[in-house]
């Protein structure tokens, strides 16, 4: 019985061997083994939200380049058909009194009724206009890096997102596997008691306290299989894959120290895509205020006009005009120094924003960097009280089989035993947590791969 007892317990460290895999999910099609780079290309490949953000950036290139023609000449052709009447009076004068003698009233009245029609060509082109021009295109660039900056940010958020669900995948793929080895190691040890029970060496209580203890473990082993399937889903639904998703990346600690805080303070500065959106609203908030002086000042324009029927025309079109002509609009219905003011305003705000910006994300680098330092620490602490919980479930289950432990002794083991090792695991997750938020903060998310292939370090063993 005893050997039995030994063998079976045995068994318990050759199921967490099994880490990482979908133990007591059962496939009917082969699973999609994906590591995390991979999954990363494909998220990339296949992600809506990025693709909705591209077609934002093509959209603001093309209005970006429209302005560049700003400046070019503008040439309409305007053709129109006429029913024209003319009345025309002729003061005689002097020969008024001749006109009468002949009954012709002063003055001679005649009239003009016709069909004409009106083909013209009208060329003009902006000389001055008061920074409008140069507004329109920094305001234009302004909102390209808007959208590049948001394309990003989607980018980041994104990848973000997948980085937690595919590790949030595997640190429930090991709860499982850790839960139903606490299921095996209970399982053998009601075993030992039921034996020795029907040998009169222990009280029914000892065994039914066992027994108990396994039903516990069983309803634990079963809220994680349900969390591992709820994990699957959101996984594949991530990626959209047509199959099963078998994550072939281990929940792990880097055993490489991370590098300075200060590096990823400036990349932060460098490339957070919040942070590039803002001073875009800058740039753009400037081009505002240019934009509102335009309007108090002048305009200058070139103007040519042609006729192209000078036959059959109105008598006072011209055959064709050349000139320059100059507009200042002298009052307006809305208050154009208070426009400047709003402008300027805004642009202010823009650029507090900025600064507030600059602050939080180097407050957020210093957390997480933080962050990631004490987790690294507590997982590698979690090695020396796995081996306490190790030697105090062999001594239970020793003393138990010698008659000189209880039940509980042995359950109370098998569940520290257990507990340990879920800690460590999720140790191991939020130190990916940490160094999630810190590339993501830092505008470095497509990085990550690296930092995981140093990472050799998973959790303890049964």
């Amino acid at each position: 019985m005893r050997s039995a007892a030994v063998t079976r317990g045995a068994g318990w460290a050759a199921v967490f061997l099994a880490a990482g895999l979908a133990a007591g999910v059962a496939a009917q099609e082969p699973d999609m083994a994906l590591s995390y780079a991979e999954a990363q290309a494909r998220f990339l490949d296949r992600s809506d939200a990025i693709d909705a953000a591209d077609a934002a950036v093509r959209a603001a290139e093309a209005r970006r380049d429209a302005t560049r023609t700003l400046g070019r000449p503008e040439v309409e052709v305007e053709a129109q058909v006429l029913d024209f009447q003319k009345t025309l009076f002729l003061p005689l004068g002097s020969l008024e009194p001749v006109a009468n003698a002949f009954g012709i009233a002063d003055p001679l009245r005649f009239r003009i009724r016709r069909f004409v029609s009106r083909p013209i060509v009208t060329a003009t082109v902006p000389i001055y206009a008061g920074g409008q021009m140069a507004a329109a295109r920094a305001g234009a660039a302004s909102r390209v890096a808007i959208e590049e900056a948001s394309r990003e940010e989607a980018s980041e958020q994104g990848l973000a997102q997948l980085a937690r669900t595919y590790f949030g995948r595997q640190l429930a793929a090991q709860a499982l596997t850790i839960r139903q080895a606490v299921v095996a190691g209970i399982s053998d040890h009601v075993a030992d008691a039921r034996a020795l029970e029907r040998e009169q060496q222990i009280a029914p209580a000892q065994r039914l306290q066992a027994e108990a203890q396994l039903e516990q473990a069983q309803r634990e082993a079963e809220k994680a299989a349900a969390d591992l399937a709820a994990a699957d889903i959101a996984l594949e639904g991530l990626l959209r894959a047509p199959l099963p998703i078998e994550p072939t990346t281990p929940l792990a600690v880097s055993a490489q120290p991370l590098p300075p805080r200060d590096t990823f303070i400036a990349s932060a500065f460098d490339h957070h895509p919040g942070l590039n959106r803002l001073e875009a609203n800058v740039r753009l908030a400037g081009a505002g205020v240019t934009a509102e002086q335009a309007q108090l000042r002048p305009t200058v324009y070139g103007l040519a006009q042609y006729n192209l029927d000078r036959q059959d025309t109105l008598v006072t079109d011209p055959d064709f005009i050349f000139g320059i002509g100059v507009k200042y609009k002298l009052a307006s219905g809305m208050g154009r120094r208070a426009g400047v003011a709003a402008a300027r305003s805004t642009e202010a705000q823009a650029e507090a924003g900025v600064r507030e910006a600059l602050v939080q994300i180097e407050t957020g680098v210093k957390i997480a960097h933080a962050q990631a330092l004490s987790t690294r620490k507590r997982h590698d602490l979690y090695g020396q009280t796995i081996a306490a919980a190790d030697e105090a479930r062999r001594v239970a289950r020793l003393s138990f089989r010698e008659l000189q432990g209880t039940s509980r002794d042995v359950t109370d083991a098998e569940l520290a035993a257990g507990r340990v090792r879920v800690e460590q695991a999720q140790a191991a997750y939020e130190y990916l947590e940490a160094l999630i938020s810190l590339l993501e903060i830092s505008g470095q998310m497509d990085r990550l791969p690296e930092f995981l292939s140093s990472s050799n370090q998973g959790t303890g063993s049964q």
